[in-house]
């Protein structure tokens, strides 16, 4: 799995959450493009090795979920085996391409809108956990109960440098 160490690594899986505020409405000819990749990079992410599970309505996606108060936010919510594995996902190929793009669909937030943190294997967070969660972090910064990609920790709570998380993701497989 992610070489923290097989007992601790088997026995967590990382919860991922990240959020967004749309410029305009989803169905606006501006956000035809983000709505267009939706099934594309969700198949993707659904085939990625090291994918668990992600929040999802009938249609296959998690737009129509309110997370929040505001209607214009979106969520995104899944889970992992590893850092390792949801890094190679979020800065590989289609995903990274739509992620560029963000900034046309996205309004920038002034609070934290992505979070990781460690969960018992096979447990499936709820859209609230991944809310507190985001405050956790928004509040006191990357801790082992909520991190970052920037400032990642292992399960057993070790702080883990970001250039090892790149340096072991991109020699994995």
């Amino acid at each position: 799995m992610g070489g923290y160490g097989a007992t601790v690594v088997d026995e967590h899986q990382l919860a991922q959450v990240n959020v967004a505020r749309l410029r305009e409405p989803l169905d606006s000819p501006r956000l035809s493009a983000f709505v267009s990749a939706l099934e594309p990079v969700n198949a993707l992410a659904d085939g990625a090795p090291g994918f668990v599970w992600r929040l999802q309505e009938e249609g296959g996606d998690a737009t129509g979920i309110r997370a929040f108060d505001d209607e214009h936010v979106i969520v995104n919510l899944s889970v992992w085996t590893s850092l390792e594995a949801l890094w190679r996902f979020a800065y590989g190929g289609g995903h990274l391409e739509v992620m560029r793009r963000r900034r046309e669909w996205f309004e920038p937030l002034a609070s934290t809108y992505f979070a990781l943190w460690w969960v018992p294997e096979g447990t499936i967070p709820t859209v609230a956990d991944a809310r507190a969660r985001l405050e956790l972090l928004d509040e006191r910064g990357p801790t082992p109960e909520a991190f970052d990609f920037k400032h990642p920790f292992t399960p057993d709570g070790r702080a883990l440098p970001s250039a090892e998380l790149r340096d072991r993701a991109r020699a994995s497989p």
